[in-house]
C-alpha cells in the first residue's frame, strides 16, 4: 500500500452468502464482486458504472434450513446450478486481488466474516489493499448509538437504499452506497492515507470487542468467543 487516499469513485464491493455463521467452518454458498466506477466530477445524480461478478457455488454438503431461509438458495438450486466451490474460491480470491492491483478499495460489510472464509478455503489468500469496512467505521464514528448494527439497519440509518436483503450482489451494491456515504458524512476517511486507514479500522475494531468482552466478563458471561482481529481473524485459540 501507499500514500493514497480511499475514493469511494473506484470500488470492487464484496459479500459472500454462506451454509452458516462460523467463518471457520461454512462454505460459500453464493460470492458477489462488484466493480463500482464514478467520475470524480460527476454530478450528484450520475449513474455508476458497475460490472457485476457473481458465482453460485455448490458447497458440497447439504445447506441447512437456516441458512436457506436467509439468502434463498436450496441445497438443490446449488447442486443443480452451482460451479464447484474450489473453482468459486479461487475466482474469487482472484477478482479480488485484480480489483487491488486496479488501485480499487475493497468494500467489504463485517470484513472478518467474509474474508476468513476466503483464507479458510484457500490458506494463501492476503489482503494485499485497501479494506473499507463499513461495519467498523460506523461504530467506532457513532458509538454511542443505540441498536443492532446489521447492514439493513446501518442502510437505512443513513438513508441508503438496500432492496433484496441477503442477496450478495444487492448486498454488495448497499455496502458500497454506505461507504460512499460514510465518506461525505466523515470526511477523515477521504483524507487518511490507506496504510493509517487500515491501522485505524484494526485499531478501532479491536478496542469496541474488548469493550464487548469486558461486558459479558461483567454480566458473567463467558467472553472468549469475541474475537478482536481485522480483517482477517486470527488462528482459533483453543480453551
Amino acid at each position: 500500500m501507499s500514500d493514497s487516499f480511499f475514493t469511494p469513485h473506484h470500488v470492487c464491493s464484496f459479500d459472500l452468502e454462506t451454509t452458516g455463521p462460523n467463518p471457520r467452518t461454512a462454505r460459500i454458498v453464493t460470492s458477489s464482486c462488484l466493480d463500482i466506477d464514478l467520475p470524480e466530477s460527476s454530478s450528484a445524480d450520475a449513474e455508476p458504472r458497475i460490472v457485476t461478478h457473481n458465482w453460485l457455488a455448490d458447497p458440497g454438503c447439504a445447506i441447512p434450513a437456516e441458512a436457506t431461509a436467509v439468502h434463498g438458495i436450496s441445497t438443490e438450486q446449488a447442486q443443480r446450478e452451482g460451479r464447484p466451490h474450489a473453482e468459486v474460491v479461487k475466482e474469487s480470491v482472484a477478482h479480488l486481488y485484480a480489483a487491488w492491483e486496479e488501485g480499487r478499495t475493497l468494500i467489504v460489510y463485517n470484513a472478518p466474516f467474509d474474508l476468513t472464509i476466503l483464507q479458510h478455503w484457500e490458506p494463501t489468500f492476503e489482503v494485499r489493499g485497501l479494506v473499507l469496512d463499513p461495519y467498523v467505521v460506523d461504530r467506532a464514528l457513532d458509538k454511542f448509538r443505540k441498536g443492532k448494527r446489521t447492514l439493513g439497519i446501518v442502510c437505512e440509518h443513513y438513508q441508503v437504499s438496500l432492496d433484496n436483503a441477503h442477496n450478495s450482489d444487492a448486498d454488495a451494491w448497499g455496502a458500497a452506497q454506505l461507504a460512499k456515504r460514510l465518506a461525505d458524512v466523515y470526511p477523515q476517511l477521504r483524507t487518511t492515507p490507506v496504510d493509517e486507514l487500515m491501522a485505524l479500522q484494526t485499531n478501532w475494531h479491536r478496542e469496541r470487542q474488548q469493550s464487548f468482552r469486558e461486558y459479558l466478563e461483567r454480566i458473567g458471561q463467558d467472553p472468549r468467543t469475541v474475537e478482536t482481529e481485522w480483517p482477517l481473524l486470527g488462528p482459533l485459540v483453543q480453551h
